[in-house]
């Protein structure tokens, strides 16, 4: 039996295990949130090194993207170094595979047409795999990377743009307390009354990105659009249909009633890899991925 453990700096309200089984073996897979507190997360990753077979880093990114550009976090790091035998991951290796994936299945498939939607992507350097899929697919790009994390109604419209404004932000941006660029804790189960940005959410056909971005702003109505995340709770789905979303769709397996993050399902990955998971390369968890036949949920929440 395998153990995979999210060690989130998320809501603890938001807790899971599931047991579910994959390429013939079987996991306990684990969701469990610090809200928010970063040294309750080092201390339980020191707990449980050597005992779990990988570790995923939940709420919190190792990794700001945009292009050939790697930014890494500050805090993240110190998250990172706690885990001394256990792998540890924050699910980047499959947002630049399983989630550019699915954009090309939703593409190529006609699930969810794609060609010249308008498309509010609420963090790109988040997501640069689905940024590259939306742009490969024809879509029409609104990034939101200045908007959501600092505030500031200025959305990118290309990948050109997001290259340079991280080229300029990113390295002040990842030295700062992770806290202040994303809700973290119980802001994880907040929004906004009166949502600043709602006029992204009206004149985008498909919402697209972090959940927790995507929830902070979140307007009461939003009929007919389209939502492409993950880590959604039942309740989560719920709250969608009563805003009138059309259509729902998880880059990650429904598990028991609920989708994990990437950082999770990264870590089943690496647990299920043949080789050291420093080793991994995008072709090894493109190989994997063949292996396991990860579709996305689509979900029609108009009925």
């Amino acid at each position: 039996m395998k153990r995979v453990v999210s060690i989130s700096l998320g809501s603890s309200k938001r807790n899971h295990q599931v047991n579910a089984e994959f390429l013939g073996k079987e996991f306990v897979i684990e969701r469990i949130g610090t809200d928010g507190d970063l040294n309750k997360a080092i201390a339980l990753i020191k707990e449980l090194d050597g005992k779990v077979d990988a570790f995923g880093m939940g709420g919190i990114d190792l990794y700001l993207v945009a292009g050939e550009r790697r930014y890494v976090i500050r805090d993240a790091v110190r998250l990172a170094r706690a885990a001394k035998k256990t792998p540890i991951v924050d699910g980047s290796g499959l947002k630049n595979t399983l989630e550019r994936r699915v954009i090309r299945y939703l593409s190529s498939s006609g699930r969810v047409p794609l060609a010249r939607k308008k498309v509010l992507l609420v963090s790109g350097v988040d997501r640069w795999g689905m940024a590259e899929g939306f742009a490969q697919a024809g879509c029409q790009l609104t990034i939101g990377d200045i908007v959501f994390a600092l505030g500031l109604p200025v959305p990118l419209r290309t990948l050109g743009q997001l290259k340079l404004a991280a080229s300029i932000v990113a390295p002040i941006l990842v030295q700062l307390p992770f806290k202040l660029l994303y809700p973290t804790g119980k802001k994880q189960e907040e929004n906004e009354d009166k949502p600043r940005f709602a006029r992204y959410y009206h004149e985008n056909d498909i919402i697209a990105g972090d959940f927790h971005f995507i929830k902070k702003h979140l307007p009461k109505e939003l009929t007919g659009k389209v939502i492409i995340t993950n880590t959604v709770t039942p309740a989560d789905v719920e709250e969608f249909r009563q805003r009138g979303v059309k259509t729902l769709v998880t880059t990650t397996p429904e598990l028991n009633g609920r989708s994990f993050g990437t950082n999770v399902m990264e870590g089943v990955l690496v647990s299920l890899a043949s080789k050291p998971w420093r080793e991994l390369t995008q072709q090894d968890y493109e190989e994997l991925l063949d292996q396991l036949n990860f579709v996305p949920r689509i979900q029609d929440l108009a009925v």
